[in-house]
């Protein structure tokens, strides 16, 4: 019996006709955004990644399975060396999940059609390099932020504007306190504060940021820290003032003093909050010498937290990471605490020792 000819993929063959080809280019980008879409991705990140590689395609003027790293090279390292390392960085990712999806799903087709062999032209030797962690966002010690909201309580009480300084005030204190991200913070609407909730009331975060752009990811946040009283507060004393009905459905935790035509509050934007709490470091912390802001205050949370006892699974539940090594990202320790658990360690490493001498 005889062996079969075996033909390697890579030899070319006769393609088939521009239409042809063109078509199964449509089809197929088409079942790429689908299948993204069914893996939860949300819409902006699915058209991310389509724009990117439209950007290639554009560049390459034929198919993007017709690419070979000789052409990678080239667009990365002429066409693509100018352009910001973040832009560089999307682009080869949208290739390598393009190219994956065509690898699964597409291959033979493509192939049996083409004659070319989809292979990722993107590889370890010519991959744009980056992406690794981010600066570390040491925050202020606990004195300093203690200092920080004394001072700008104190402010509150001469300003010209109370109502929204005290927004500002009450929003920067729920990002130290509780973890919030500042657009987590301004979508929260008065419905979310749920009182009813656990020993101290929960917060119901409907916008939280979801991983790897996949979406909105709800949560409930537990009202420790003090955040409960924070928000009976503005609640109580404050949120009144701008005129906005309480009971109305989708009224915001936190408005803007700007009113919609039917008399109805805007939410405070993010920018407000963000210069709101800029304004009040410069005043009353200004031996800080680096930028304050929200996401600082979020890494103070989850620093305070993890000093006061909490594990990092609680505190990752707590502000929203989909993995608890992201949450290990945002805990700093300040002064003697890694040196006082390593002397703790060794003297519990005495005491096995004297109990075995004995």
């Amino acid at each position: 019996m005889g062996l079969a000819a075996v033909r390697d993929m890579r030899e070319a063959r006769v393609p088939a006709g521009p239409e042809a080809a063109e078509t199964l280019e449509t089809d197929v980008l088409a079942g790429f955004v689908l299948a993204r879409a069914a893996a939860g991705l949300s819409d902006r990140t699915v058209s991310g990644d389509v724009s990117n590689l439209e950007q290639v395609r554009a560049w390459f003027g034929r198919p993007l399975w017709e690419m070979r790293p000789a052409d990678a090279d080239e667009y990365f390292g002429k066409v693509m060396r100018a352009a910001a390392q973040n832009t560089r960085l999307k682009r080869a990712q949208a290739l390598k999940i393009w190219f994956a999806f065509l690898e699964l799903r597409h291959k033979a087709e493509i192939y049996q059609l083409t004659g070319y062999v989809a292979e990722c032209p993107v590889d370890e030797v010519n991959r744009p390099r980056g992406g690794g962690r981010a600066a570390l966002r040491i925050p202020p010690e606990a004195g300093q932020v203690d200092k920080l909201f004394a001072g700008w309580r104190e402010e509150l009480a001469t300003c010209r504007k109370f109502a929204p300084a005290a927004r500002n005030y009450a929003a920067a204190r729920l990002m130290a306190e509780v973890g919030l991200r500042v657009n987590e913070a301004r979508m929260l609407d008065l419905d979310d504060v749920r009182w009813d909730l656990g020993r101290f009331g929960k917060l119901h975060v409907r916008h939280g940021k979801g991983a790897r752009g996949s979406g909105p990811r709800e949560r409930m946040v537990p009202l420790i820290n003090g955040a409960d009283r924070t928000l009976r507060w503005f609640i109580e004393d404050v949120r009144g003032l701008f005129g906005d009905d309480f009971a109305r459905h989708g009224a915001p935790l936190l408005p803007s003093e700007r009113h919609a035509g039917d008399g109805t509050a805007a939410r405070a934007g993010a920018e407000t909050l963000r210069a709101g709490l800029a304004a009040a470091a410069a005043m009353h912390l200004p031996e800080w010498d680096k930028a304050l802001t929200p996401h600082v205050l979020r890494h103070f949370c989850a620093s305070q937290l993890y000093l006061g006892g909490m594990d990092l699974l609680a505190i990752q539940e707590a502000l929203g990471h989909a993995w608890v090594a992201t949450t290990m990202g945002y805990v700093h320790v300040h002064a003697t605490h890694v040196e006082d658990a390593w002397i703790a360690g060794q003297e519990r490493a005495a005491m096995r020792l004297g109990g075995l001498a004995l």
